[in-house]
């Protein structure tokens, strides 16, 4: 496990062994106040620990300073180019800041935000893009992203940041290749032990960003690398929630409450698996949005006896097909028999009998 040094972003902490925060960046115009907000809103309810809003101009800066005030998360400003609005978008209120030093203006423009910074108490974020690396640093490398020119880059700017006194720092090493991202992180990690905010930049639509990210991030984590992550997908925000989330609990660093496992089914089974998954997940999430709590580690939802009692007797509760009908059972124990048409209903009702008080 790689030990790094503790930030905070506003309230929530990043590194020295804390919680790994999962993050998003609001898809709204970031000069209507009240659109951001809402937005925020739905990420927080569905578990975002950290929010970014661009900042790219004065009516930004305006509006990020009733986000800020408002927000029922720490905000992070998104600065490129203007190092200026990086100095007003902390004196608006920002819990952070995210700087690129490929494009902020040198090392004059980082040290002037450096020591802003420091005397806001604000976490700067370091993030480093294949896409937009120095060109002094392309050169050391035979592809823009090349691990070693990307780490080099985070490294230089780290310095200059603690030059002037920034010590709430936090680095990302992004490409939207998944080997140059994750070589770039290693090879962050064996020489500093500034806090760690992985992704992977561009990955695309869900049914690749996902994967490239859960590639990317999860080799990472299990080897004790990252300290923060966000899933960066052409979809709403609270779709790359939901996806770091999951990723954090395959990881085993996030407990999943309670986990689901059905089987991938198969020409055994006869009964709608699908559609008794999705209406199970759809019930935990309305549970989960709504405050409430089970007092199940794991539910099973399989579509046969082969995958049945026997294989989930782990489950603290479960289901499975058969013919028409299925059983439902606990700690492989089969507590009852119920037609298809019965079976969610009976299943959803031993669900909700699982609920702590509140």
């Amino acid at each position: 496990m790689r030990t790094t040094r503790q930030i905070f972003v506003g309230r929530v902490a990043v590194g020295g062994g804390a919680p790994v925060p999962v993050q998003t960046m609001t898809t709204t115009d970031p000069r209507d106040a009240a659109a951001t907000l809402a937005q925020i809103r739905e990420v927080a309810a569905a578990g975002c620990d950290l929010v970014r809003v661009t900042v790219p101009d004065d009516a930004a800066v305006d509006a990020l300073r009733q986000i800020a005030a408002a927000s029922p998360l720490p905000v992070i400003a998104d600065i490129h180019f203007d190092p200026r609005l990086a100095i007003a978008a902390m004196a608006a209120g920002a819990h952070g800041i995210r700087v690129n030093p490929g494009n902020l203006g040198g090392e004059a423009a980082l040290a002037e935000v450096g020591r802003a910074a420091a005397d806001h108490n604000v976490a700067v974020r370091v993030g480093v893009n294949g896409g937009s690396l120095e060109a002094r640093f392309r050169a050391q490398g035979a592809k823009g992203d090349d691990a070693g020119a990307l780490a080099a880059s985070a490294l230089e700017a780290c310095a200059v940041l603690d030059s002037v006194g920034c010590r709430q720092v936090k680095v990302s090493l992004k490409s939207s290749s998944v080997p140059a991202t994750v070589e770039a992180c290693r090879a962050f990690a064996r020489q500093s032990d500034y806090p760690l905010h992985l992704g992977v930049t561009e990955a695309g639509p869900p049914s690749v960003g996902i994967i490239k990210s859960a590639v990317a991030l999860g080799c990472l984590l299990l080897e004790g690398i990252g300290d923060t992550i966000r899933v960066s997908l052409t979809a709403p925000p609270v779709d790359e929630i939901r996806a770091g989330i999951r990723i954090l609990e395959a990881c085993g660093l996030r407990k999943a409450r309670p986990e689901i496992i059905s089987c991938p089914t198969c020409g055994r089974t006869q009964i709608d698996l699908f559609g008794l998954v999705a209406a199970v997940e759809a019930e935990l999430e309305c549970l989960r949005l709504t405050g409430q709590q089970l007092d199940l580690d794991k539910v099973a939802i399989m579509g046969c006896v082969v995958n049945g009692p026997g294989e989930a007797r782990d489950a603290d509760l479960g289901l499975a097909g058969g013919p028409g009908k299925g059983v439902i059972f606990q700690h492989g124990e089969i507590i009852g028999s119920w037609p298809e048409a019965e079976l969610l209903p009976a299943f959803l009702d031993q669900l909700r009998r699982h609920l702590r008080p509140r």
